[in-house]
């Protein structure tokens, strides 16, 4: 009676693993390159981190197939957006989002709306500094902010990406602060602003930390301020005397001005449990990487990741919070 037992739980046991072993056989995976679409131009936080994890996706043989970047920044990125929604039930597409994914449909009524997607993993948050060209006089952000208060309105170029995006979300709420008026000159993509503030064309920006650090390192860039509620924990350093973390926060300067931006990954409608799972399982693998954790550093991020119920509810939440900032600024579309 023992031996039958024993040979029944050793059968049943046979079993269970062969079923375990069928289920992952039949696990989905890509058959085919996977599009990763950046509703962004090239150069920018999206651009630079869509780039890198197609790179140490494939240097660490992490997806059977490869992942194709594709840039279609059109329309504030509603060029990207709407072509991810249109393509239902594909599970080779992935997109990259940033504040857009809110912004863009509340200020120029495209037909788009998160809820349109399939929500995957937030990848972490990403902050915005206040930047000027080094060889200005502004050593700190009082410094800055007195020489725009001393100045007639519309005296100062602010630089950011696009119109009635976060880098001029982020503008107007710097604007009602001091109770004076910039130009607000909207650029192509992250990298160009900075590039435009290198060679002074413009004054000031609010890039983020990933698109000026370059810069900062040659020399070229002052970072002023973070627009966060704490300094940034990054202690190495970016020049010979300053690291992230010697950066402060804008409102301990004299300006209470904060806002973090999503960097995070949708699918299209439409896919199934299984594709999805198998995106949030690849894209933590990434964040488990030592290359990620330099990239983290190296752009000043916020490790902040999340995905399920908890990453909609989070979605839920900075939609309402982008509408308030963009009804606030006068960028709802009529």
């Amino acid at each position: 009676m023992q031996l039958q037992k024993w040979i029944s739980t050793v059968q049943r046991t046979f079993v269970l693993a062969a079923a375990a072993l069928g289920c992952a056989a039949h696990a989905w995976e890509p058959t085919k390159p996977v599009e990763f679409v950046v509703p962004a131009g090239t150069g920018g936080g999206a651009d630079q981190m869509a780039r890198f994890i197609q790179g140490v996706v494939a240097k660490n043989k992490l997806s059977p197939q490869p992942i194709i970047v594709v840039n279609k920044s059109g329309g504030a990125g509603a060029e990207g957006f709407l072509d991810v929604k249109a393509d239902k039930g594909n599970a080779h597409k992935i997109v990259i989002t940033l504040s857009n994914l809110f912004t863009t449909p509340l200020a120029t009524g495209v037909p788009f709306n998160w809820r349109d997607l399939t929500p995957v993993s937030m990848l972490a948050l990403d902050q915005f500094v206040l930047w000027v060209n080094a060889d200005t006089p502004y050593k700190t952000t009082k410094d800055y902010l007195a020489a725009v208060k001393a100045q007639p309105d519309k005296t100062f170029k602010m630089g950011g990406t696009g119109s009635k995006q976060e880098d001029q979300i982020i503008s107007v709420l710097l604007e009602k602060t001091l109770g004076k008026k910039l130009i607000y000159i909207p650029l192509k993509g992250g990298g160009d602003v900075a590039v435009q503030l290198v060679g002074k064309h413009i004054d000031s920006t609010v890039n983020n930390p990933i698109e000026a650090e370059s810069h900062w390192r040659s020399g070229a860039l002052r970072p002023l301020c973070v627009f966060d509620k704490e300094r940034l924990p990054f202690k190495a350093k970016i020049t010979a005397t300053q690291s992230w973390s010697d950066v402060p926060t804008c409102g301990s300067a004299g300006l209470p001005v904060e806002y973090l931006m999503l960097r995070g990954i949708f699918m299209p409608p439409g896919v199934s449990a299984a594709q999805t799972k198998y995106y949030v399982d690849l894209f933590q693998k990434v964040r488990a990487l030592p290359e990620w954790q330099e990239f983290m550093q190296k752009g000043a991020f916020k490790q902040t990741a999340m995905s399920g119920n908890d990453y909609f509810e989070w979605l839920g939440r900075n939609e309402q919070l982008h509408r308030e900032l963009m009804k606030e600024a006068g960028f709802i579309a009529k």
